[in-house]
């Protein structure tokens, strides 16, 4: 029984464009939400010359999908059919576009298994982690469903009595969105479901590691009725992603870009190179030729203060949260533990009692574990040298430290104590489950510390003291502060930072800004 069983995975596995590999594709066949093409115009298509690139799983670095390999040619037929149907897509009343939006968040709900194990499959996070990451990417298409109806505008008094003033917000256009793939539907549908629901179009450029869960997504954009050309889906390889980038940063038919990245690897000498960002100072260029209006988030290097006077469990607990969320590869999770000396040594211990307790390693289909692999070697020797580099400059390895032994990419939840400024696990983001502890002895040279790094996403400190937490709270130089609370993405809250963390903000009632132009109406002759 067993080997039939077997033979016929493997069999729907080659339709499927599968590997013959089991463990890469069992967890996906009878999907009907996988697809491989591209969407443009309403119409799945392949790539020119049929060109396929490989969707790895991060988990054993076996082949899981071949999808279609999209270049500038598909990148501007995805811009014109997005260009094509803003006019109407504009012209639908907001109730319209609202109940369109609500379908697709309907839908969403009601495949959020399907669409979990998707996640898990490319990207290796563990299934209930990735269940919840597409309960809250489905809350942005329901926030912006509610938000498409009170895109409001003003009517301003003037100092004429024959004049009335009248203030409209108006789309700007066709948006290209450009996602990455720790969060590879939350970051999708926080972008495009502002985009859609104030009367923008989109084209969506996923990255190559985790193109499925956007495919998915526009498959039940489809079915819940959103009208051909206004959500487009581009995947596209590592090779093909500067030039497909180039044309969304460049076709005049394009309004606004959309990006969410890293900082540091936004700064390298070559456009869209990693899989994770593009340079960030290129795209600014290139939009800039067009006056494209430019959203972005570049990640962080976020501070955990944890003062004497705070709930030290509270902390420890909010501590775990924030830092071993998708294994660390979060912008927002803590990278920086800075803990002051009456309590630095309870919260160490206590740190890695919790760690060796709620923490298991493994794959994400297993529904025991809590950490899963890291999305390539390349993040995984990322750690590595930060960990290399501490222990050289006089840090102490408290737990964890290596390779797990569940595979290449997975890596032990790691703890480092002696920890100095100069060391580069506090100098920058290192992106998976290394949680580096600082000694400090006052609140001024907490402040400081926080404030040294160029960047200013999101920031987290716990006291029980009234007055230092609005004196500290107001004074770190972030765009979200978590006081006392350890997770603080929700979508009714503006998500976004400040220096080098960014432009503009998404979620919340502002998130629609960064899609609508603001026009002035001036009444005469009254």
């Amino acid at each position: 029984m067993l080997p039939r069983l077997r033979s016929a995975l493997r069999a729907l596995g080659a339709a499927a464009g599968f590997p013959s590999c089991p463990r890469a594709y069992s967890n996906l066949v009878g999907s009907g939400l996988l697809r491989s093409q591209a969407y443009i115009g309403g119409r799945w298509v392949d790539a020119d010359g049929a060109a396929l690139f490989t969707v790895q799983d991060p988990a054993s670095g076996q082949q899981l999908m071949q999808v279609a390999d999209c270049g500038p040619r598909e990148a501007r037929e995805a811009v014109r059919a997005a260009y094509d149907s803003w006019r109407g897509w504009k012209a639908t009343t907001s109730k319209e576009r609202s109940n369109l939006l609500r379908k697709w968040y309907d839908l969403m709900v009601k495949n959020k298994d399907e669409l979990a194990r998707l996640i898990t499959a490319e990207n290796g996070k563990p299934l209930k982690e990735a269940l919840g990451e597409i309960l809250y990417a489905a809350s942005f298409l329901e926030w912006f469903s509610e938000e498409a109806r009170r895109v409001y505008g003003d009517i301003v008094p003037t100092a004429s009595p024959n004049r009335r003033v009248l203030i409209l917000k108006q789309p700007i256009g066709v948006a290209s969105i450009i996602t990455p793939w720790n969060f590879p539907s939350a970051m999708l549908t926080r972008k495009a479901g502002a985009a859609l629901a104030v009367g923008c179009t989109v084209v969506v450029k996923p990255a190559e590691d985790t193109p499925l869960s956007a495919l998915a997504l526009a498959e039940l954009a489809d079915q819940a009725g959103i009208p051909a050309g206004v959500f487009n889906v581009i995947p596209s390889s590592k090779s093909k992603t500067p030039a497909v980038g180039e044309v969304l940063c460049t076709d005049p038919l394009v309004a606004a870009i959309s990006f969410t990245g890293s900082t540091a690897t936004g700064k390298i000498e070559h456009f869209f190179l990693t899989s994770y960002s593009c340079t960030f100072q290129i795209l600014l260029r290139q939009a800039s030729d067009t006056v494209k209006k430019a959203s972005m988030e570049l990640g962080g290097l976020a501070p955990f203060i944890v003062f004497d006077s705070c709930d030290l469990d509270l902390a420890v607990a909010g501590a775990l949260a924030s830092k071993f969320r998708n294994s660390g590869q979060t912008c927002v999770c803590a990278n920086r533990f800075l803990v002051q000396e009456g309590i630095h040594d309870s919260f160490v211990e206590k740190m890695v009692k919790a760690m060796q307790r709620d923490l298991r390693v493994g794959s994400g289909f297993d529904e025991q574990n809590t950490q899963g692999p890291l999305i390539n070697e390349r993040a995984v020797q990322k750690v590595e040298s930060h960990i290399s580099d501490a222990v050289s400059r006089g840090a102490c390895i408290v737990t964890g430290g290596k390779r797990h032994s569940s595979g290449a990419t997975f890596f032990e939840p790691t703890l480092l104590s002696n920890v100095t400024t100069d060391m580069l696990c506090v100098q920058e983001e290192t992106f998976g489950p290394l949680a580096p502890v600082l000694k400090f002895r006052t609140e001024e040279e907490a402040i400081t510390i926080a404030n040294a790094a160029n960047v200013g996403l999101a920031g987290y400190f716990y006291s029980r003291d009234l007055a230092q937490i609005w004196r500290v709270a107001e004074q770190l130089e972030v765009g979200m502060v978590g006081v006392n609370e350890g997770i603080l993405s929700t979508p009714e809250a503006p998500f976004g930072g400040v220096k080098q963390s960014g432009l503009g903000r998404e979620g919340s009632k502002y998130g629609v800004d960064d899609y609508l132009e603001i026009k002035y109406l001036c009444f005469g002759g009254l």
